[in-house]
């Protein structure tokens, strides 16, 4: 291992990156706080400052994977269709099989310029969450409690507010629902039997009431449907633990139009007048594309590679340079008070100092773990037993 390697894979490092986050995110957060003034006054303002403060935070994660890691990512879609993204709103549909799918997803936008306006449909307890929680309060995040009857109203209320949002967004999301695991694709496939859904392989049953509410609120908004699929090459199991550690990993993104059965693998965008407005023609639009997601994600696994052209969208310099920003900014006052804490001598001092280092540690081992798919949310389990039983 090179030192630089050696260096990345230390926890003292890992706690120098948790401390600029978490210090520099909850400033933000401070500073978002007071914006909230120009929101009665002017709220395109408010809006547009609030994707700037948003992007200092969310950058920093990008940061993480594009120059401490080092992952690479190339993106296989249509030449023709490459210069429209971030030129306009999009729908993104993602797939839900990795610990870092959302930290690519965000890659995604980074490259294309829509980090800081990047919207997800998000369950309603991360809301509470400081830092990334109270960032996408102030991105106007959809939030939903994942019981439908209480959230049609709420979902649609916020979505209908982003009709007039001042800037070019990508609204992501994960139609699954949940991270895809053994024993959720197990019950979410005896859910499919019972209600004579054709099964997947390698995917979820997709949530499509949410999809056709966010499609029937932003169809005058939103261009296009992105329908995204990343794997990884050589069978990585990448982690955010393993990105933190330095460990470099090799995403394939695909941005695809559907795949026809008849004729595969086509690459264009998905229009938006193409996807159907009524409710039900939608659930079976989506059903349809998870259909073909699952044949065309069999053939990734038999041949490693997509058919389109591949592109390596080229990276650049703000997540670093912001990042860079925070660390001096923070850094500084941090050793300067450790080596007066050192001079002190104290033993209480001294003491309180080691009390802080356990709690950062199991702070940064909590984040992590927000990540991993053992730990992830019981929704598909519990939610699909309950349809089961319906």
């Amino acid at each position: 291992m090179d030192i630089v390697g050696f260096l990345k894979s230390q926890f003292i490092c890992h706690l120098l990156i948790c401390y600029i986050f978490i210090v520099s995110g909850l400033i933000i957060n401070f500073i978002q706080l007071f914006t909230l003034i120009l929101w009665p006054i002017n709220k395109q303002l408010f809006r547009k400052i609030n994707c700037r403060l948003a992007y200092c935070i969310s950058s920093q994660m990008v940061m993480l994977l594009e120059w401490w890691s080092g992952t690479d990512c190339t993106l296989y879609t249509d030449p023709e269709n490459y210069h429209k993204y971030g030129k306009e709103n999009a729908i993104v549909i993602l797939n839900h099989n990795f610990e870092i799918d959302f930290l690519c997803g965000w890659n995604f936008c980074e490259r294309f310029g829509v980090l800081g306006s990047s919207k997800v449909l998000a369950k309603k307890e991360l809301s509470y969450m400081p830092i990334i929680g109270w960032m996408w309060y102030f991105l106007e995040i959809v939030f939903c409690k994942r019981k439908w009857e209480e959230d049609r109203k709420t979902v649609v209320q916020k979505l209908l507010n982003l009709r007039d949002y001042p800037e070019n967004f990508w609204f992501l999301i994960h139609c699954e629902g949940t991270r895809f695991t053994e024993q959720k694709h197990q019950i979410s496939m005896q859910v499919a039997e019972a209600k004579g859904l054709p099964k997947l392989k390698y995917h979820l049953l997709p949530r499509t009431k949410g999809f056709a509410v966010t499609v029937q609120c932003l169809r005058n908004v939103v261009s296009a449907v992105y329908d995204s699929t990343l794997n990884f090459r050589n069978n990585e199991n990448p982690t955010l633990l393993g990105v933190l550690n330095g460990k470099k990993y090799h995403a394939d993104l695909y941005v695809r139009q559907v795949i026809h059965i008849l004729i595969p693998f086509q690459q264009e965008r998905i229009p938006l007048e193409d996807v159907p407005k009524d409710e039900q023609e939608c659930s079976t639009w989506l059903h349809k594309l998870y259909q073909e997601k699952d044949a065309f994600q069999e053939e990734y696994y038999r041949t490693g590679t997509y058919p389109a052209v591949p592109t390596v969208p080229p990276r650049r310099p703000w997540t670093l340079l912001n990042w860079l920003f925070w660390a001096l900014l923070l850094l500084y006052p941090l050793f300067k008070l450790l080596i007066n804490m050192i001079n002190s001598g104290s033993s209480l001092t001294l003491a309180s100092f080691a009390f802080v280092i356990i709690i950062a540690s199991v702070g940064v081992r909590w984040m992590i773990g927000v990540t991993e798919i053992n730990k992830g949310s019981t929704y598909g389990n519990n939610d699909n037993k309950q349809q089961k039983g319906n």
